[in-house]
């Protein structure tokens, strides 16, 4: 297989751990609200909204969770912010990580680029996760966050100190679940690939950087 990418950025939630799409459905349900009306609400004003300024880190805890109740109520409805963010612990997808611990063999440079509320700790399954990369970057800690451009220069300019030469836009592949997350690195002119199934995504991937890393493949 011949390469078109020769460095991979990650997206975490949605990618590399399940998509909490999953869970907010279940405490929409549970809660009894109108399906899908977390998104929309993280899609109204989406770079003043709470949950945007809680990704930059300009809001604490407690913050977002009074700016996005009253977001809530001022679009008629009752909701537990702090429901919403525990249903953002997502379980880590096993094809993806062995598709990372095989790039890694193969010698790509690999960062990780999230939108997060908080540091992630690096300690545990995480902070052993967090080690198969040569940059980690997060929204909560730059204060910037994706689809805002400044983040991906941000990823590619540590990921090139990191291996210690320079890692060009056209190097690499990125991966995400979300398309307005997709459309600025595309833009950049980074190989983007959408994950809605995560083996379709690792198909996908596989034909960019010349390593076939399906499931299968490490059998």
């Amino acid at each position: 297989m011949s390469a078109v990418a020769t460095a991979v950025v990650f997206d975490l939630g949605g990618v590399i751990t399940d998509s909490p799409m999953t869970a907010f459905a279940a405490y929409e349900a549970e809660a009894g609200l109108p399906p899908g009306l977390i998104v929309r609400l993280n899609s109204t004003d989406p770079d003043t909204n709470a949950w945007a300024r809680y990704e930059r880190n300009e809001l604490d805890a407690a913050g977002f969770t009074d700016a996005f109740e009253a977001e809530a109520l001022a679009a008629g409805h009752r909701l537990d912010a702090r429901r919403v963010l525990a249903a953002l612990a997502g379980e880590v997808r096993p094809q993806m990580v062995a598709a990372v611990r095989r790039l890694r063999a193969g010698g790509l440079p690999l960062a990780l680029l999230s939108n997060n509320v908080a540091p992630m700790e690096r300690t545990g399954r995480l902070g052993e996760l967090l080690e198969l990369f040569d940059a980690v970057v997060e929204s909560s800690v730059e204060g910037v966050r994706k689809p805002e451009p400044e983040i991906y220069r941000r990823a590619l300019t540590r990921l090139s100190e990191a291996v210690g030469r320079e890692v060009a836009t056209s190097d690499c592949a990125y991966l995400d679940d979300l398309g307005i997350n997709l459309k600025p690195a595309r833009a950049m002119g980074m190989h983007t690939v959408k994950v809605v199934d995560p083996d379709a995504a690792l198909s996908e991937l596989s034909a960019l950087v010349g390593i076939d890393l399906r499931e299968d493949a490490a059998r």
